[in-house]
């Protein structure tokens, strides 16, 4: 399929800036692939479709404050430091995007705040991407810390506004646990304890991976072949209890939804001879679009997608090409509101 396929119109009154006033009152799409029938609900509803014996699959990464302002030596310039992944935790070695990058070289360091945070430019990965060290003395725990003090919510860069201390909390699912994510796994954001509890006094099943969120996640296609496209790749784990879960649901002809294209990702990287789900751990860059044969789940919960995102290619192929295409038709229409903080589609 060609990139200009997934083009449609967005106005960009319906991005949401800011999330609903409840998690698990954000509106609910419901996409019935046998029938083609399209449903408005709200996100607590979700336990209408679900029975005894069938598993949710969520992802259960923690989004860390990577965003950083720091101060460039002699020049005392702003600069946005934002942190990808540790590349060495003894040595404190981070790869990281920093912006305005021109102003950044090899050999400059960096002073954040009134802390005692220095770090050391050590090389150039990309145009924006730079390779940094950071100079400190103390345990690992207080300088975690300190990064967790100093650093914000890293908000997508289309929220044209400042964090906000509720941030912390709404750009985080209640059943985060690992910490690894630069992105939060957004369709997981509308769950509640309350509904969690509720799906589990109903008898269902949820099972954590964990896909530690990277930048990639937005960064946008730029070749009219899909096939030519790359996906950053990304750290994931699949737990042993969670296969077992899942293949014990696919025997039963149960439902295995997953909660999100993180999920699906880790889970289509985590496919058995027998196509069954194995347990595993490692790095994916696997991009998924039409056409593509789903091995493990049979349902998808996701937000509504920028046009010409891998987020949406990866819900086409899932939901059907046309399908998919004419229900943002009508979400445009119906003004449900859209990425990270918007509302959300169940397929079935």
């Amino acid at each position: 399929m060609k990139l200009s396929e997934f083009k449609f119109d967005l106005p960009e009154s319906l991005l949401a800036t800011h999330p609903a006033s409840n998690r698990d009152e954000s509106r609910m799409m419901v996409v019935h692939r046998d029938t083609g029938k399209i449903e408005h609900r709200v996100f607590k509803d979700i336990l209408e479709y679900f029975d005894e014996g069938d598993v949710m699959v969520v992802n259960d990464t923690k989004v860390f404050p990577a965003r950083l302002y720091g101060n460039k030596e002699k020049t005392g310039a702003k600069i946005e430091v934002f942190l990808l992944r540790e590349l060495n935790k003894e040595i404190h070695l981070w790869d990281v995007l920093v912006d305005p990058a021109r102003k950044i070289r090899v050999g400059n360091k960096l002073y954040f705040g009134d802390s005692d945070l220095v770090a050391e430019v050590i090389d150039n990965t990309t145009s924006r991407g730079r390779t940094i060290k950071f100079l400190f003395d103390g345990p690992d725990e207080e300088f975690y810390k300190t990064i967790n003090d100093l650093g914000e919510t890293p908000l997508p860069k289309y929220i044209k506004r400042e964090a906000e201390p509720e941030d912390k909390e709404r750009y985080q699912t209640v059943y985060a646990k690992n910490v690894g994510a630069v992105a939060a796994p957004t369709a997981g954001l509308h769950f509640t304890k309350e509904v969690l509890k509720r799906l589990e006094i109903k008898g269902v099943d949820v099972a954590p991976l964990t896909l530690h969120v990277g930048l990639g996640t937005f960064r946008p296609v730029d070749v009219e072949d899909l096939t030519k496209h790359k996906m950053d790749s990304e750290n994931f784990s699949v737990p042993a209890d969670t296969a077992e879960m899942v293949n014990k649901a696919l025997d039963n002809k149960k439902r295995v939804c997953a909660i999100g294209t993180t999920t699906m990702r880790a889970l289509e990287s985590s496919v058995s001879a027998s196509n069954r789900l194995k347990p595993n751990e490692g790095w994916t860059d696997r991009f998924i679009f039409p056409p593509y044969d789903f091995k493990i789940a049979n349902a998808l919960v996701t937000n509504f997608h920028m046009p010409e995102s891998t987020l949406l290619m990866m819900t086409a192929a899932f939901g059907g090409y046309e399908l998919v295409m004419k229900a943002y038709e009508e979400a445009v229409k119906e003004k449900y509101r859209f990425f990270s903080y918007g509302d959300v589609m169940l397929i079935l």
